[in-house]
């Protein structure tokens, strides 16, 4: 099951990533030499266990972290801090509280000095698009957990990112709310083709989303495999019933699963 594709159209380029963090105790290297491509749509998940610098890869391709040698391009260009092409969204919501949802959605858009006419007119398309139109007035505090990250996706998609950067994004949620925004973010994905990199704990979300999961070593962070799900889209729910998806579940997970002892001992 292990393999990749060959990029026709590298998006971005991971080349030789190293990230060694200095503490009291010593060097921490959380990546240790990571290659990876990834073409221009591709939705790719990253799993691993906890401390295998799944999110530190994201931070340096957001251009909030720098490595400690290696690089990332993206285009061809090397990334070298943060950029409008990258939308990052964390598990922490990070909306703002004095502002309505609307507002929350705008606040890029505004920053980028985009035509009001024109702004509103992408606010509500995205606001309708993760189904909150009859909120689009309401504050953060009124606001359940799975609506706020839903603000947050919608603000992203709003600002027109070639690129999603997702760390954990539905982490927080409860279960019945996690499978909904699972599809929701399924759905914008097939009908705005972004380019996802999407890290996750839960192998099952890793494979009812991606086209390819990388499974990560435990520390020091290096690529253990990439499996290719062969599973075709659209996906929702009714594909966690199916033979295939269960057979890429329970090998991935056992994958992780590996490293995790790795780690213990």
């Amino acid at each position: 099951m292990a393999g990749g594709t060959e990029s026709l159209m590298k998006k971005i380029v991971i080349d030789s990533l190293t990230k060694i963090f200095s503490g009291r105790s010593g060097d921490i290297v959380a990546l240790d030499n990571v290659s990876l491509d990834i073409e221009e749509n591709e939705f790719i998940c990253i799993v691993g266990p906890s401390g295998c610098g799944k999110s530190t890869m994201l931070n340096i391709i957001a251009g909030l972290e720098k490595p400690s040698s290696g690089e990332v391009l993206m285009d061809g260009r090397k990334i070298s801090g943060p950029g409008p092409e990258r939308g990052v969204i964390f598990q922490q919501y990070a909306l703002f509280a004095w502002l309505t949802v609307e507002k929350n959605v705008e606040y890029g858009l505004m920053i980028k000095k985009v035509p009001r006419p024109e702004r509103k007119k992408i606010v509500k398309k995205y606001i309708e698009i993760v189904g909150l139109s009859d909120f689009s007035k309401a504050y953060p505090k009124e606001l359940s957990g799975g609506m706020k990250q839903r603000v947050a996706i919608a603000r992203a998609y709003a600002n027109n990112p070639e690129i999603l950067l997702l760390d954990e994004p539905f982490g927080a949620l409860d279960a019945q709310t996690r499978s909904q925004l699972q599809e929701d973010l399924l759905n914008t994905w097939e009908s705005e083709k972004k380019t996802c990199f999407f890290i996750t704990h839960d192998v099952e979300e890793a494979v009812l989303l991606s086209q390819r999961i990388v499974i990560m070593s435990s520390r020091p962070g290096r690529i253990k495999e990439i499996v290719k799900v062969a599973i075709s889209y659209p996906r929702n729910q009714k594909t966690k019933l199916t033979k295939e998806f269960n057979d890429t579940k329970n090998y991935i997970w056992e994958q992780v699963y590996q490293e995790y002892l790795t780690q213990r001992k």
